[in-house]
């Protein structure tokens, strides 16, 4: 087998189609946009790149053919924040054999080890955990836009490696024809009564206002986040030009109180639904195909990304309002939605786990964030409970 670091535009190019080639017979797997994945390398795009670094490689077969490919990349102000400095590994991508994953995974560890790690985590993304984050390992339906899906043998061969699950990520199904739970409801009629609450949806004419608002609760709702980065506001600024063509106002919500952010709620249409008809290309026939597949309502799920509450106005109910403002601009005057997926809470996340179960929202999938340690003699520790 060959493993060939990624160096220029044709090995870069091979490094996106490897995926092309071991899905080519899977109905199910949507092929990420290259563009997005290009991005991700792009020290000039991605703020990781300040205070880190990547590497990828493909791998061939002795034949020539693509048969493999991971990336390793590590960020100091993430890394030196857990017992061992951590790195990362994503984007794996292999044929079912265990040899050719353990020269992949090999790769990575060793490269990670010479920068000055101890572990990774894998598969993950160089960037935020929204997207790109976890291995699939329940629920082997449509993948959400941004969310990972992968081969069912993947698991064998990532604990086989030596791989221990980290921390899973819950993510739920919400069928919009069915009635939220009248107590539910009860709550947010409660909240919306109390005195000093407002509501307010995003709009691109205020959104230097919402960005800051934007950061000002993120970076108090995960400071207690182990992997808690501070969110970068000219970071923020440009993920949401780059989703201008698929966002809509009145699907991210804010709640103030007195004046003062203290909650928001992300969420958009599921572009995966038009993108399954590209393969992975965004070219000019492919932008205009776009256009048109979203006047014919091809979208009819919705993706909940980021639920992000102040933890004084934890459990107030405010979920269960923001919920209820949701209901004009996507029940009513949007009939043709009738799905939503809620991605994703970690099970270190105990509050936001009792949040999908009160919605009455339905187990979707299962995703495992994975660690492997270096040294043997390491003590392996789980993600910590937020409390």
């Amino acid at each position: 087998m060959q493993l060939i670091e990624v160096t220029d535009k044709t090995t870069e190019k091979q490094f996106l189609d490897v995926a092309r080639v071991l899905y080519k017979d899977d109905p199910v797997w949507v092929c990420p946009l290259d563009m997005d994945i290009r991005k991700i390398f792009n020290p000039s795009l991605n703020a990781f790149y300040k205070d880190g670094n990547a590497i990828r490689w493909i791998l061939k077969d002795d034949q020539g053919k693509l048969t493999g490919r991971i990336a390793a990349f590590y960020n100091k102000n993430k890394a030196y924040r857990y017992q061992q400095p951590t790195g990362g590994a994503g984007f794996f991508e292999c044929i079912n054999n265990q040899e050719a994953a353990h020269i992949l995974f090999d790769a990575a560890r060793d490269w990670l080890d010479r920068q000055g790690m101890e572990a990774m985590d894998a598969p993950v993304n160089f960037g935020e955990n929204d997207n790109f984050w976890g291995l699939l390992v329940e629920g082997y339906t449509h993948p959400a836009y941004g969310m990972p899906y992968n081969h069912a043998y993947y698991q064998e061969l990532f604990e086989n490696y030596g791989f221990i699950p980290y921390f899973t990520q819950i993510t739920k199904h919400l069928d919009l024809a069915v009635p939220f739970p009248e107590r539910f409801w009860k709550i947010a009629g409660w909240v919306n009564k109390r005195p000093g609450y407002s509501f307010r949806h995003f709009t691109y004419k205020e959104a230097d206002k919402f960005l800051h608002d934007l950061k000002e609760i993120y970076d108090q709702a995960w400071v207690n986040h182990e992997h808690f980065v501070p969110l970068d506001i000219e970071v923020a600024k440009r993920e949401l030009e780059s989703a201008k063509p698929i966002l809509v106002e009145d699907f991210i919500w804010f709640v103030y109180h007195d004046g003062k952010p203290v909650a928001f709620f992300v969420m958009y249409p599921d572009a995966n639904m038009i993108f399954r008809h590209f393969n992975g290309k965004m070219n000019f026939w492919n932008k205009l195909r776009f256009l048109y597949y979203k006047r014919t309502k091809e979208i009819t799920r919705l993706r909940q990304s980021m639920l992000g509450i102040v933890p004084k106005y934890q459990g107030m109910g405010l979920e269960s309002a923001i919920f209820w403002h949701l209901q004009e601009p996507v029940l009513v005057k949007r009939p043709h939605i009738t799905e939503m997926e809620l991605s994703w809470v970690g099970d270190f996340n105990p509050k936001m786990m009792a949040t999908l179960e009160a919605v009455g929202a339905k187990p979707g999938k299962k995703h495992i964030t994975y660690r492997h340690l270096f040294k043997d003699d390491a003590s392996f520790q789980q993600a910590k409970k937020i409390v």
